[in-house]
């Protein structure tokens, strides 16, 4: 009888363990899912960026583009920030939010008021801050593996 409890005991451990860890590789497949489309709108802000500037400065709707993009990047940065990060990304997660934290001070010294300031944004290293964030995409990639 002794033995049947104590084969129950370890099998019922095991699977309680084998649970434990189907959750964990399920939060880190959600996590980096949520960071690569984090680091895509990023990365397609970065390649638009420029040109939406350029027509910024002659176009109104241009200029509310890019205000819209902005306030967006800004909304996303702060939501991914806020994520909670599995263990196996708690490194890669501090440096995404590093980066953040300087892009969104970026952005925020860009906005002034509510309004977009493009001799401010002309000069910002937004898009330095944007590229060194996804540069890290091929590390959030590896965690997939």
């Amino acid at each position: 009888m002794k033995k049947l409890l104590c084969v129950i005991a370890i099998t019922t451990i095991m699977l309680l363990s084998a649970c434990s860890l189907v959750d964990e590789v399920n939060q880190s497949v959600d996590y980096v899912n949520e960071t690569k489309s984090y680091i895509n709108t990023l990365s397609d802000f970065g390649e638009q960026a420029p040109q939406l500037v350029q027509d910024a400065a002659v176009d109104p709707d241009a200029r509310a583009e890019l205000e819209n993009q902005l306030n967006t990047i800004v909304e996303e940065a702060e939501e991914f920030n806020n994520l909670e990060a599995p263990t196996v990304a708690e490194d890669i997660h501090q440096d995404l939010v590093s980066k953040n934290e300087v892009l969104l001070e970026e952005v925020n010294n860009v906005i002034a008021g509510g309004e977009i300031a493009l001799d401010k944004l002309e000069n910002s290293e937004i898009l330095n801050t944007v590229n060194d964030v996804t540069s890290l995409l091929e590390s959030v990639e590896k965690l997939e593996l």
